[in-house]
């Protein structure tokens, strides 16, 4: 869609009370209001325990129908909750995308025996024992679903390796040995091999796990009626499993599906490479532009401007990257914590919200707020939305020619009339910068949206307009109407 904004609609820290799917959909009407035209929605399926956010997944085809580990619905309601929800959000062209957690299994139903190596979690190509059996709780037989869906039985040859010897009550990192059976190759490097992250992790070169999740990938978009998916871990995952899962995927539902993996490495050359191994099939999150806001919200005026869209994949790989600020995985008190601090936040909206490139993901934590307490966020991300709607459109130039005040200008286009913006952001002193925006716009009048200049410009003659900027914040002009 054009000028689309997704929205990831769950951060860590949600009560578990049911109320989720029915509180996205009574606000479908204000996402759509507000610009939004995506939903990234939590795993929706069940977990090991109903107040887990989803991604300890114990049952893909158990969407909140099944009395199983305890619970009937999962932390955010019931299936007939979640499919309402979809079509609600549909009534308002509002696309859905489902997290989709496909790298392990945990809250297995029985133990079963079998030969495994504890390896060295530092680098998990080193064995620290011999072959020897253990017991692992790698059995699935979903007793509370009764073959609903599928009849399908997960056992230990299903998994790559696990994280307990049941017999000894030890914890560590076990390789599960079998035939053709090796942590996959396709994988992050990172401890020597990444395949394994928790829980049971799945074989995905199985020819059995291959068809099983392939069905359910094609099952969930048509039970739930979803426009496409967001893929957990895939650093932790086999690359070509990606690949011919996602052609799957599209062979029968159409080449528009759509898919957006969460690659959690900050290096460009990383992100490119995975992105050549799967032939492009994916988006990724732009998470070295990520790290580059959350530098320069930590360095304040040390950290030159110029830098901030360094080896950022939205630069180098404009049509496959998602851009973001935070996510639930950077806030504060998550495993991967780099949380943008507050008084940046409005200029890294401003900037993937209004440049060019990029699918710019808002946070659910930045929009409604953390752990019940109202963000200080919501009135500008509305204000940049709004301005991404109407006025974010047209070639763009960089003025990135100064280490605190930096800025583009959108040309706008004729589709979208009076459409063009000038864009500023300063790390440090209030700062001016004289862009052009076109001689078409000669002896128009601008001023700043977000009301932090009162003052207006008059573009010259030559189409250009001296902007400015207030200290350690943004501004956003547009032609006065």
């Amino acid at each position: 869609m054009e000028n689309g904004a997704m929205m990831q609609y769950f951060e860590w820290n949600l009560p578990n009370d049911g109320n989720l799917w029915k509180q996205i959909k009574a606000d479908s009407k204000h996402l759509h209001d507000i610009g939004v035209t995506a939903v990234w929605i939590p795993p929706a399926y069940k977990a090991d325990e109903q107040q887990d956010e989803g991604y300890a997944t114990y049952d893909l085809f158990d969407l909140g129908e099944f009395e199983q580990k305890g619970t009937v619905r999962t932390k955010y309601g019931t299936k007939k909750e979640l499919t309402e929800m979809v079509k609600e959000l549909h009534k308002y062209q509002i696309s859905v995308y489902l997290d989709t957690v496909l790298n392990h299994k945990t809250g297995a139903d029985f133990t079963e025996k079998f030969m495994a190596q504890e390896v060295d979690p530092q680098d998990r190509n080193h064995m620290l024992t011999e072959p020897y059996e253990i017991q692992g709780w790698t059995g699935y037989n979903f007793p509370g679903r009764k073959d609903a869906y599928s009849d399908f039985k997960w056992h230990y040859y299903h998994f790559s390796g696990t994280e307990m010897d049941d017999a000894q009550r030890k914890t560590g990192i076990y390789r599960i040995l079998g035939e053709n059976k090796y942590w996959s190759e396709n994988v992050d490097s990172e401890n020597g091999n990444y395949d394994f992250l928790l829980g049971n992790d799945i074989d995905l070169k199985h020819p059995e796990v291959i068809k099983e999740l392939n069905k359910w990938g094609i099952w969930v978009a048509k039970e739930l009626g979803l426009n496409g998916i967001r893929m957990d871990a895939i650093k932790h995952m086999d690359a070509q499993f990606i690949k011919q899962f996602l052609e799957a995927l599209r062979a029968e539902l159409g080449e528009d599906y759509y898919a957006v993996g969460e690659y959690w490495n900050g290096d460009l050359d990383t992100l490119d490479s995975y992105l050549d191994s799967v032939g492009n099939k994916l988006n990724l999150f732009d998470v070295p532009l990520h790290y580059n806001m959350f530098g320069a919200s930590q360095s304040g005026k040390e950290f030159d401007m110029q830098k901030i869209l360094d080896n950022a994949l939205a630069v180098n790989r404009p049509t496959l990257a998602v851009t973001f600020v935070d996510n639930h995985d950077s806030q504060r008190g998550s495993s991967l914590e780099s949380q943008i601090e507050d008084w940046f936040k409005p200029l890294a909206y401003g900037l993937i919200l209004l440049m060019k490139d990029g699918y710019p993901c808002i946070f659910y934590g930045d929009y409604y707020g953390i752990s019940g307490k109202k963000s200080p966020h919501r009135l500008i991300i509305e204000i940049l939305l709004d301005a991404r709607k109407k006025y974010a459109y047209g070639d763009m130039d960089m003025y990135f020619d100064h280490p605190s005040t930096v800025g583009f200008v959108r040309k706008g286009d004729e589709e979208h009339p009076n459409s063009g913006l000038a864009f500023l952001m300063s790390n440090g002193e209030a700062g001016n910068k004289v862009m052009n925006i076109g001689e078409e716009h000669k002896g128009e009048v601008w001023y700043e949206i977000t009301g932090n200049i009162k003052d207006e410009v008059t573009i010259d003659e030559k189409g250009n307009g001296n902007f400015t900027v207030s200290a350690r914040n943004l501004a956003v002009w547009i032609k006065k109407a």
